[in-house]
């Protein structure tokens, strides 16, 4: 049996709650998340060890301690990825496959750093909100996409990236300039990529996930992530596990960072394109 370990800004969330017996199934029993760490104790719930006893989880005292004592490591953190470089910085270092949740580092910078020090030290590392894994999106992978427009729930701070993921997964990483066309409420983008091709996605409070496309054909799609994408995603990251190889790429990563950042600097100026990295615009 592999051994897992979790490192946390604390462990009682969602995720961390979920995650061990999802592995443990889809792995076939093959792999078990055996032991924690956690930064602080939940503010609103659980104690790390409280957590970790409920979990039948050993938790240890250190970051260090939780590689030492595992084969492969998970990052979690999921709301507070201003964290993720921290608790990346020693599992980064390891050479163990380590998966950071979503969403992956703060900013495009952050970002960078961080598959930079996994590269410098031969860490397999990668990164994903599990949207990109809806069995629903699948068929419209090489389609020749023209236009897309995606909407969902929640939050931009940390519901973004499930929007994004899908877009870059799906148009490529071609994009180059952003504008904010939203509201307040509904905050929503309109990414140019290149070609003269486009994506919109929208927050809508308590909607689906949902994608309507345009293809280069003429054909069109309306496409609801209805399926259990959580699943996909973790068969995808015991799949990652077992073979050290990340089926997400660090410029899809890289990029869903930098439109979640280049995004809150367009809604500073709404109706208006921002052009970025490396797009052959500013910045």
């Amino acid at each position: 049996m592999k051994k897992i370990g979790f490192i946390d800004y604390f462990l009682d969330e969602w995720h961390a709650n979920q995650y061990p017996d999802w592995i443990e199934r889809s792995s076939g029993g093959t792999m078990k998340v055996t032991c924690a760490y956690g930064k602080v104790d939940a503010p609103n719930g659980r104690a790390n060890a409280v957590w970790c006893r409920d979990m039948n989880i050993e938790l240890l005292p250190t970051i260090q301690a939780v590689i030492d004592n595992s084969d492969y490591l998970i990052v979690l953190s999921p709301d507070h990825p201003e964290f993720h470089e921290e608790l990346s910085l020693l599992p980064l270092q390891s050479g163990k496959p380590t998966y950071v949740d979503k969403t992956f580092a703060p900013d495009r910078e952050t970002a960078i750093k961080m598959f930079e020090r996994a590269a410098k030290h031969h860490t397999p590392l990668y990164s994903s909100s599990a949207l990109r894994f809806a069995p629903e999106y699948a068929e419209a992978r090489g389609m020749g996409i023209d236009t897309l427009f995606s909407q969902g729930p929640g939050q931009y701070s940390n519901y973004a990236v499930h929007q994004i993921e899908p877009v870059v997964s799906l148009m490529g990483v071609g994009a180059k300039r952003v504008m904010s066309v939203g509201t307040v409420l509904a905050p929503s983008l309109l990414i140019e990529f290149t070609h003269g091709r486009q994506a919109t996605f929208l927050h809508i409070q308590n909607s689906p996930f949902l994608l309507t496309l345009q293809y280069g054909s003429g054909q069109s799609a309306r496409i609801t992530a209805e399926a259990d994408f959580f699943a996909a995603f973790i068969d995808d990251l015991v799949l990652f596990f077992n073979t050290g190889t990340p089926t997400v790429q660090a410029e899809e990563t890289i990029l869903v960072i930098t439109l979640i950042e280049y995004g809150y600097k367009a809604m500073q100026t709404p109706y208006r394109w921002i052009e970025l990295p490396g797009s052959g615009g500013k910045g």
